[in-house]
């Protein structure tokens, strides 16, 4: 291969003054520019190939936009990273896309690139070909195994604000570009029901891009492809606006017929406003939309329509309504004022707003009312009566199934108990009293904890009186235990967990397994995931340590004791209750032979050992010293061994002195302090001992 005229000249000096910021600034340009022999001298001076420019740019990113695919060529020889990232993420292969150059997306796959690779706001090569209308990458990336139905990916705080979740069929329907729409559904199979993190559906997205004159058209003309794929048309955008809403603000007749003939939509479901598409077809003037609601049914009684229509002097319009019996009632709302704290604003706001009631319930099935996500659909707020409520929506089949087993928990509790239900329309509305916050959420609030002992003493309650109705969870989580005003814990099974046991072990002691990390991550204050925590996580100087590791390790074990058994363990003693213990097993064999009281605590197939072999050392010498030398009675030389710790115990505070009193305090704070580890170790000496473990009641 013969040398080009530039390959025989000699590299230029590079210029004293010339920075390496220089270079870069300079192949940028070059790049943009699309100069090629001004690229090549540049890199010939040392200038990087990977510097980057303003918003993070590469030079081979810029010329994939540019569409030049030789400088492209050019520079991955010379060494230019395909992986680069721009400031938002992207690549040179999201770049490709949104150009639609199949040879450089070819050449950028070659070269080992992710096909579903996306940027930080979620977007992937698929999805960029698609907003932009690139109809051949967008074939080519589905070709080469691009994921059709994948939803936008963002970080968790953006999760937190509900951005992201979109497809690729949702960009194409919000720039309005019908055939890529039809590809999309027709050639690659896009689910046209999937919804972003704010319950969007494509339908939502199309017919708010018809509110712009000039996409209105493409706008209806998608919006008619999607009812005919089967679209759900009961989807709402983020303003709780249905698709019949939608349809009415951009004054479409043949949509809202279209809407209106699936006989799907609730034809007076409000917005977050209270506004319903007759207000709004009233609001906007338009005559033949607000006629063919009413003659639909439409509700005439609610909101000020014979008001707006005379403000707009749309004389007609006034006739109309009159004619479908419209009057205004001014609504005269009593003050109310929900109990809850948290749910508060969000409730005054349902109140306040017209709803279409169901039964004696008021809701709004939109995102700003949800409480709650779940495997089986939203949580959301509700009003029964006058009494707030949480709302599970279900068909009416799954409804009665689900009704069915919350009325088993009416006598439990700690499960979570159905307060009222409603049916309409195919659909059961299953009410619930309504909770503050879950544990998870609880444990993450810097104050305001309840007790850990308190709220695992509800947890474990909760999973007994499950399994008592004999199911298994199978899948406890601290956000399945739900927090009421009180404090008081709930088990709720929204995901349709449970399982019966129908006396098989495994799913009883799948639960124990899953209360032992549980027990784990609520000690630890939920400062780590629930599948991360360990037992190191837990605080060595707390005063229940021994006692909650060896409870983490009975529920791991599947100890013989069971739930039941395991809800009396020591863990869940008071500090009274754990010394009372103590003093009373000194009491039960100071009676027995020697070798009898040391027998007490040999249990056979054990290995533990007493883990204070030195305890007289450790004790207050000055309070030994009064034990061992009282003033009445004999001396007594107390042994480095647990029947001569009982001893002690038993014997200072059942004989109290005054100068013990003044040096060490509360008597059970003492020793429970100084001898964190012995009421478990005593404890688990008796219960595994068959001869004295009736010793263990207390």
């Amino acid at each position: 291969m013969e040398p080009t005229a530039h390959s025989q000249q000699e590299a230029p000096t590079p210029s004293s003054t010339e920075t390496a910021e220089d270079l870069a600034f300079k192949l940028n340009i070059a790049v943009r520019e699309g100069n090629i022999e001004g690229v090549l001298e540049l890199l010939e001076k040392g200038a990087d190939v990977n510097s980057k420019a303003g918003s993070g740019w590469t030079p081979l990113q810029s010329a994939v936009q540019a569409n030049d695919e030789d400088l492209v060529q050019l520079l991955l020889d010379r060494g230019a990273d395909p992986h680069a990232r721009k400031d938002n993420g992207g690549t040179a292969f999201t770049e490709a896309a949104s150009a639609g150059n199949v040879t450089v997306l070819q050449m950028l796959l070659d070269l080992g690139l992710d096909i579903n690779d996306h940027d930080d706001n979620g977007f992937t090569a698929f999805m960029e070909a698609a907003w932009y209308g690139k109809e051949e990458a967008l074939k080519f990336l589905y070709s080469k195994g691009a994921k059709v139905n994948l939803r936008r990916e963002v970080s968790q705080e953006k999760m937190k604000l509900h951005k992201g979740g979109a497809t690729a069929l949702m960009d194409a329907c919000r720039k309005g570009r019908l055939s890529v729409v039809k590809t999309l559904v027709q050639e690659m199979g896009a689910d046209v029901n999937i919804c972003d993190n704010k319950d969007r559906n494509a339908l939502i997205y199309a017919l708010k891009e018809g509110c712009a004159k000039e996409t209105y058209q493409s706008g209806v003309s998608i919006s008619r492809f999607l009812l005919g794929s089967g679209v759900d048309v009961n989807s709402k955008d983020e303003c709780g606006k249905t698709a019949l809403i939608l349809a009415v603000e951009i004054q479409s007749l043949d949509l809202v017929e279209a809407l209106l003939e699936k006989g799907e939509i609730d034809i007076d479901d409000a917005d977050e406003e209270g506004n319903t598409a007759l207000m709004v077809a009233v609001e906007k003037n338009d005559y033949k939309i607000a006629e063919l609601l009413c003659k639909k049914g439409a509700r005439t009684d609610v909101g000020s329509l014979i008001t707006v229509a005379n403000r707009n002097r749309a004389h007609d319009m006034a006739g109309l309504l009159r004619q479908f019996n419209a009057r205004f009632v001014p609504e005269t709302l009593k003050d109310w004022e929900p109990n809850s704290r948290r749910w508060r604003d969000q409730l005054k706001t349902l109140y306040k707003i017209y709803r279409p009631m169901i039964g004696k319930l008021k809701m709004f099935q939109y995102i700003q009312q949800r409480i709650q996500n779940t495997s089986q659909g939203g949580i959301y707020l509700g009003i029964y009566g006058g009494t707030e409520v949480a709302v599970r929506i279900s068909r009416n089949i799954e409804g009665e199934k689900e009704k069915r087993f919350f009325e088993q928990c009416r006598n439990c509790e700690c499960l979570l108990k159905l307060f009222q239900f409603e049916k309409e329309r195919g659909y059961m509305y299953l009410c619930f009293p309504l909770w503050e916050k879950n544990l998870e959420e609880h444990l993450q609030e810097p104050e305001g904890q309840m007790s850990y002992k308190d709220a695992l003493r509800m947890i474990f309650q909760a999973v007994r009186e499950l399994h008592s109705l004999g199911f298994a969870y199978q899948d406890l989580h601290p956000s399945n235990f739900l927090i009421d005003l009180g404090g008081q814990i709930y088990l709720a099974d929204f995901d349709n967990k449970r399982k019966l046991i129908e006396g098989k072990k495994e799913p009883v002691n799948s639960d124990l397994e899953a209360l032992g990390k549980l027990v784990l991550y609520v000690l630890a204050g939920g400062r780590k995931p629930l599948q991360q925590v360990s037992t190191e996580d837990l605080a060595a100087d707390s005063p229940d340590y021994p006692e909650a590791l060896d409870l983490v390790s009975c529920l791991v074990s599947h100890d013989e004791r069971g739930l039941e058994g395991l809800s009396k363990h020591p863990y869940f003693w008071s500090k009274q209750t754990r010394f009372s213990f103590l003093k009373s097993v000194w009491n039960k064999i100071k009676d027995f032979p020697k070798q009898d009281q040391e027998a007490v605590f040999q249990a056979p197939n054990t290995t533990e050992t007493f883990p204070y072999p030195s305890w007289t050392k450790e004790i207050d010498k000055f309070v030994l010293n009064i034990m061992e030398n009282p003033r009445t009675g004999r001396q007594f030389k107390y042994r480095n061994d647990v029947t001569n710790l009982l001893r002690l115990i038993r014997n200072l505070d059942e004989h109290p002195d005054g100068r013990i009193s003044n040096r060490i305090g509360d008597h059970a704070e003492y020793f429970l302090k100084l001898f964190p580890a012995l009421t478990i170790y005593v404890y688990n000496s008796l219960r595994q001992n068959p001869k004295y473990s009736h010793f263990c009641r207390h």
